[in-house]
């Protein structure tokens, strides 16, 4: 087998392990990847605002926006104005948000973490470096990328709602 072929095999082991946490966190908390991490950090700070949430997935507001909206339907967290500042939207988990991060499997990203980290550091750099090199093998830097591996909805809103800014100017 030559490297092309051993690289191509180490890009679909990563593709499958991203569309089986998919498929797994489907199952088990009804959620996608982005959203379990919206709810990973509201619980994490007990009350945050909506563009705390954005910032540290370094998503736009927009983005965000749709995915409060969706979990807030769904009853998993609940929008009320801060007591800080009226103009300010505090967001909080309900018990049925708790029940439902409680009920998902580890995060991908976070077992990637784990064993990341515990690499020394000369052999981090040389995996971000080939990531970086991978990802611009593919992608060009056409695509907005947050530190969330995941697929589905979010990545084709957000790649549509690129596509149309950059059609608008």
């Amino acid at each position: 087998m030559d490297r092309t072929d051993i690289s191509l095999i180490a890009l679909r082991r990563i593709l499958r392990a991203t569309d089986s946490y998919g498929r797994d966190l489907a199952r088990d908390a009804g959620l996608t990847a982005v959203q379990l991490r919206v709810l990973q950090i509201i619980a994490e700070k007990g009350k945050c605002h909506p563009s705390e949430v954005a910032s540290r997935m370094s998503v736009s507001q927009a983005t965000i926006s749709v995915i409060i909206k969706k979990l807030e339907s769904w009853g998993l967290l609940a929008r009320d104005q801060s007591e800080d500042d009226r103009r300010q939207i505090d967001l909080t988990l309900t018990e049925d948000g708790k029940a439902r991060l409680s009920a998902a499997p580890d995060a991908l990203q976070q077992r990637y973490v784990k064993k990341f980290e515990a690499l020394p550091e000369w052999e981090q750099s040389m995996i971000v470096s080939v990531l970086q090199r991978v990802a611009g093998m593919l992608d060009e830097g056409e695509f907005d990328a947050s530190p969330v591996l995941a697929t589905g909805e979010i990545t084709r809103h957000e790649a549509a709602a690129a596509r149309r800014k950059t059609a608008n100017g």
